[in-house]
């Protein structure tokens, strides 16, 4: 139940993206905000204090809105919090229609799921298991670029978990069908839910095995091994990719 004068952290979105203040979330009473409070729902709390999900009405300006991506360099904590605001948002505009009878569905705020309004069965958010992996050979870590990433940054493989594949066998999958190259040794690192829109990142580390560097340009722009002394732009702190390559780098000497 909303307190009038109770500070929360507001996760307001409109099209994917949330409204900041000062490149935060915004952290103050119910009573300061400027936004119609209909449909508001507790998505969770932090540091005591509430988190609220909120979606914009269609009208609102756009004005403030950005990227989740901006608040990567948040707690980590909070940041899962409001991607969970992104993730319930899609779901709300992307599940809005029954998949077993056609029905329209509406939000059940006591399960955060859609409600079939023929047939009563409830739909939950469609997350979409990937892994990713960074791999060690002796004091090099393998890393790749995609064509997305425009500002040349560097990252690690990665790729969605296909139907009747263990995790292992993908992080395997992945590694050989865009680079050539043979994995063992792969063991869990972390996870990280990753509201883009409804991701979850599961995070391995791996050994070189066998194979010649031959990236596959239908995914990647380039791949190489790098050592700690020939870097190129990594992604950015905050990301399961980055804790994986400073993990990797790390032991290889460089903290």
């Amino acid at each position: 139940m909303l307190k009038k004068h109770e500070k929360s952290y507001w996760c307001i979105v409109k099209d994917r993206k949330l409204y900041l203040e000062d490149q935060q979330l915004p952290f103050k009473p119910p009573s300061e905000l400027e936004v119609d409070l209909e449909g508001v729902v507790e998505i969770g709390r932090y540091q005591n204090a509430p988190v609220y999900w909120l979606e914009a009405p269609e009208h609102h300006d756009e004005a403030g809105f950005d990227s989740l991506r901006s608040l990567l360099v948040i707690d980590g904590e909070l940041f899962n919090l409001a991607g969970r605001a992104i993730q319930l948002s899609h779901m709300l505009h992307s599940q809005r229609f029954c998949p077993q009878c056609g029905n329209e569905c509406q939000l059940s705020r006591a399960e955060l799921a859609m409600a079939c309004q023929g047939c009563h069965s409830h739909h939950y958010p469609r997350l979409s298991p990937c892994v990713i992996v960074a791999v060690r050979k002796q004091d090099k870590i393998l890393l790749a670029q995609h064509p997305r990433h425009k500002n040349g940054m560097y990252t690690v493989i990665a790729g969605f978990v296909e139907a009747g594949e263990t995790l292992e066998q993908c992080v395997a999958r992945e590694v050989l069908e865009e680079t050539g190259i043979q994995v063992t040794n792969i063991r869990y690192f972390g996870s990280q839910p990753w509201a883009f829109p409804s991701n979850l990142m599961m995070g391995f580390l791996a050994d070189y095995h066998s194979g010649e560097l031959k990236p596959d340009y239908a995914e990647l722009t380039d791949a190489l091994w790098a050592s700690t002394n020939t870097l190129p732009e990594l992604a950015p702190p905050g990301t399961i990719a980055r804790a994986l390559i400073d993990h990797t780098l790390g032991g290889m000497g460089k903290r």
